[in-house]
């Protein structure tokens, strides 16, 4: 079946620059999987389904490396007083610990996630889950029904189950250490051996393996040098969170006498397979008490960085010159880590945070930000087919409506898109040819019922904490309202 998609901005792609072009007044026509056409003079005629988006954005699907696939937990832990009160107590990781929900309540968090990207136009994604509700990371059977729900929603998706040999905890007196059970992280690790080897290139591909262990601190280096093993045997990435923050610095020099970039290099992961979200805490930081050592230099040896500029400034931290790792030669790619999982705000606050962290009003360009929400993330799976509208490519598209109330005038559609648009904005997803989002719905989603499922596992979440502090706080004193609550009138 071949569709003839046309819209006042199209962003196509010009293969001799290796970037993305304007299209105005554009067509892109796809058949089957493939795009076919960009460009002008396609002859409806010859198309089965012609469909006219108007005012409208059309451009390659979004690329989110590090896609939250859990319920909401930024609700909860952005904004606290005490962080304490919301890691594992020792008590309760020495007397269990346990999961919070069943198989059947974690394949509907995975779900409702996965049709949260839909809305906001990500068609490809690379998932991160929290530890915060589990018995200690996810599972391979987790995974395996995470791939049924990308085929059964027709989201590309890289999987593997996280693995970590240690959790943050909080002793009695409120200091942080880490409760460590190396066993388990090698039983995850072949567990996710196992993932690869059973699901990549499942559901027709669009279901791809990867090695995905939790942040670098809760890993042996033991584990780190049999993840890159892995990685090598398998032939698949490798996603590892580190430099994000300066507790992590510490520990790893307390514990290890290195730093993040070294341990990498000691352990063998340190290359072309890695992805590493968020790289921000490296020499010359304004909160690293150490020089600029060339770390640029070794992050633009790995297939990419993950920048999460929404999701960071939520915890204070930031990003503090994307132009500069650009420039370096630092492949960039984004991710949303939070909900909601909006590319185009993430993509909005980049840019924002950009000029505010470098005082350049020139910093941090829409244009640069969208190639790293699409060709930036495609770079770092290393896929050509990905992240470009192109003929040849994959019939992965979204369409932005600029004609909403709430949108105003239209300039350059980049940039109206990120300053004046929203997820709330995407109108009309497609992914591998098919049509998984239209007129802003999923198809034959019941959405107030999965909203009021959503609620209930929210809640429980939210309450389970109390279980867990070190505190022994209650949920009220963990959690207290913005204002003083009372309660509902009644008749």
């Amino acid at each position: 079946m071949k569709t003839l998609v046309t819209a006042s901005h199209v962003i196509g792609y010009d293969p001799e620059a290796d970037d993305h072009v304007l299209i105005r007044d554009g067509q892109v026509v796809y058949e089957d999987t493939r795009i076919v056409h960009v460009g002008h003079g396609y002859d409806p005629a010859a198309c089965d389904e012609v469909v006219d988006a108007g005012l409208a954005l059309v451009g390659p699907g979004f690329v989110d490396l590090d896609a939250l696939a859990d319920i909401d937990h930024a609700l909860l832990d952005t904004w606290h007083a005490d962080d304490r009160g919301l890691a594992w107590s020792e008590e309760y990781a020495l007397s269990g610990p346990t999961a919070v929900f069943d198989a059947e309540d974690r394949a509907f968090v995975r779900d409702y996630a996965l049709t949260q990207l839909l809305r906001n136009g990500i068609t490809t994604a690379m998932p991160i889950a929290a530890e915060t509700h589990s018995d200690w990371a996810e599972t391979y059977d987790d995974l395996a029904r995470v791939a049924a729900g990308a085929a059964r929603f027709g989201l590309r998706m890289y999987l593997g189950p996280s693995y970590r040999s240690g959790v943050p905890v909080v002793t009695a007196d409120g200091t942080t250490a880490f409760h460590w059970r190396p066993e388990r992280g090698e039983r995850g690790l072949a567990d996710a051996i196992r993932f690869v080897r059973d699901f990549d290139g499942a559901h027709d591909g669009l279901v791809r393996g990867a090695l995905l262990p939790c942040r670098i601190e809760t890993l042996t280096p033991d584990l780190m040098r049999a993840t890159a093993a892995a990685a090598e045997e398998l032939d698949c990435l490798v996603r590892l969170h580190c430099l994000q923050g300066t507790g992590e610095l510490r520990h790893l020099a307390e514990r290890h006498g290195t730093t993040p970039l070294g341990l990498l290099e000691e352990t063998g992961l340190l290359g072309r397979r890695l992805l590493i979200p968020h790289a921000i805490y490296i020499g010359g930081h304004s909160e690293v008490d150490a020089p600029y050592a060339g770390e640029l230099d070794a992050l633009a040896t790995v297939a990419g960085i993950v920048h999460c500029p929404h999701t960071m400034v939520r915890y204070g931290a930031a990003l503090e010159d994307f132009d500069r790792y650009r420039a370096a030669g630092v492949n960039i790619a984004m991710g949303t880590d939070s909900f909601p999982p909006d590319m185009i705000r993430t993509m909005d606050y980049g840019t924002n945070l950009s000029k505010l962290t470098t005082g350049r009003l020139e910093a941090g360009a829409a244009a640069d930000y969208y190639r790293a929400a699409t060709l930036g993330g495609a770079r770092a799976l290393g896929r050509t087919d990905l992240g470009r509208l192109a003929p040849g490519a994959l019939a992965d598209l979204v369409v932005v409506r600029l004609d909403g109330p709430r949108t105003g005038p239209v300039d350059d559609p980049v940039r109206t898109l990120l300053m004046n648009a929203s997820g709330a904005d995407v109108d009309t997803v497609v992914v591998n040819g098919r049509t998984v989002l239209r007129a802003g719905r999923i198809p034959g989603l019941d959405e107030t019922a999965w909203r009021t499922r959503a609620q209930d596992v929210f809640d429980r979440m939210k309450h389970a904490y109390a279980g867990r502090d070190y505190l022994h706080r209650t949920t009220a004193d963990l959690f207290p309202a913005s204002f003083p609550t009372r309660p509902a009138a009644t008749d």
